[in-house]
């Protein structure tokens, strides 16, 4: 890119890039395949003349020659890469998360000296301008007739949509006339990949699947997709069983490998799981449904770096339950007819005195819909509990049938007005003959 008329001086623009592979596809050939068919080789007689033909002097011996250029001579050569690299001869695409250099000069395409020179280069956006560089406390004390001044920029590309670099120089010219030179070159950043995100909460886990999809032509090599997550919560990412899963951080950063999505619309999913801590008695975590943000980095096939990092993702507001029941611990046997304990928690979540409070297991199950029953008082009265307190107790249950069976329905209530505070999730248990 280039501008500037009626001035002594002119910019000119040149994005600096990593150069690209110089590739060059003509057909190429074997020159066996020329001698002799593709099922010349399943005779084994003509195989056994023939391999002794290809070790002989005068086969082996090569000709250099324009005729042979394109002659396979290794396997490589289909590929169609020379060795050589190749400059930028555009300007090529910008995309957001890169950093945008380039090599500016400044000519002077008069054979006069041109003095008192300042310039100055920055970047307008819809939002913002960012002075790149300024010399006007220090000009340049002339710009000999031919000669120019060279100098280079970077900026991160942070913005989508138009970006301008705008060159200018004020300087004095030959007949002593203070001039004034502003050159516009425009270019538009582009989103190199778009990120959908799920998110699904399974008891007291939720689970974030980011899908990250490339919009580029190029393909893109995923340094790292970390996701950071929002006080309290914590995170677990979710790898597939081939994924590396070493301990040592050097063997780790050594072993490293990038994970590739492909070029025009190629996808990868990630997947996390996150976690709110355990509340520390007399203190409560709030709920909240920011989870955090996605930090990502990738590179080219080149090697050109790129970083992008998403915004708050949210999940779905869980109401934080006042009075709530887990189960702290299940037998490691469980035999039908046989009675067994099972080990509950009762927390208080407020910060005010609850109770006195009522576990009990539904009348559905008492009355022989599930296959685990009560074994003992239909229900057991829990002590009032200060706040952000935890009561353990143990129910006595018995299983009435073999195989995987369901412990449901027990619950906590208010002992004096029967208000329903919690149910204990399903939870799965094997249970054996006799």
């Amino acid at each position: 890119m280039s501008g500037g008329s009626g001035h002594s001086l002119a910019f000119r623009v040149m994005r600096l890039c990593r150069p690209a592979f110089q590739v060059d596809l003509p057909m190429r050939i074997d020159p066996l395949d020329l001698m002799v068919g593709e099922d010349f080789l399943q005779h084994p007689p003509s195989a056994l003349q023939f391999s002794s033909l290809l070790s002989s002097p005068s086969f082996t011996a090569k000709e250099d020659g324009y005729w042979r250029r394109l002659e396979l001579e290794e396997p490589s050569d289909a590929m169609g890469l020379t060795g050589l690299l190749v400059l930028p001869q555009a300007f090529g695409s910008i995309y957001l998360g890169e950093t945008f250099c380039s090599y500016i000069s400044v000519a002077n395409h008069t054979r006069y000296d041109v003095r008192d020179v300042v310039i100055k280069a920055e970047i307008q956006t819809e939002r913002q301008r960012i002075m790149l560089t300024d010399n006007s406390k220090t000009p340049m004390d002339s710009v000999k007739g031919g000669g120019r001044h060279d100098f280079m920029i970077e900026h991160d590309i942070k913005e989508l949509g138009p970006h301008t670099l705008m060159c200018m120089a004020v300087y004095t010219d030959p007949e002593g006339e203070r001039k004034y030179l502003p050159q516009y070159f425009k270019f538009v950043a582009a989103n190199p990949l778009s990120v959908r995100t799920k998110v699904r909460t399974v008891q007291d886990s939720t689970f974030l699947e980011a899908c990250i999809e490339n919009h580029t032509k190029a393909h893109l090599f995923m340094d790292q997709v970390h996701f950071e997550p929002a006080p309290p919560w914590t995170v677990t990412v979710i790898q597939s069983e081939n994924e590396d899963d070493l301990q040592d951080p050097v063997e780790k950063a050594l072993s490293k490998r990038s994970h590739l999505i492909r070029a025009n619309g190629g996808v990868r999913n990630y997947l996390y799981q996150l976690r709110q801590p355990q509340e520390p008695a007399g203190m409560r975590v709030e709920n909240s449904n920011t989870l955090g943000k996605l930090d990502i980095t990738w590179r080219t096939t080149l090697g050109e770096p790129g970083r992008l990092q998403t915004q708050q993702i949210l999940g779905s507001a869980v109401p934080l339950k006042e009075v709530d029941i887990s189960v702290l611990e299940l037998p490691s046997r469980v035999i039908v007819e046989r009675p067994f304990l099972l080990r509950l928690s009762v927390s208080n979540h407020t910060d005010r005195r609850v109770g006195p409070l009522e576990v009990f297991m539904s009348q559905d199950e008492v009355e022989g819909q599930g296959a685990i029953l009560i074994n003992g008082l239909w229900a057991m009265v829990v002590p009032s509990l200060e706040p952000y307190m935890t009561s353990d107790l143990s129910l006595s249950l018995v299983a009435t049938a073999v195989g995987v069976q369901k412990i449901a329905g027990i619950g906590v209530i208010d002992a004096r007005d029967g208000k329903p505070y919690d149910t204990l999730a399903a939870t799965e248990v094997f249970v054996e003959s006799c």
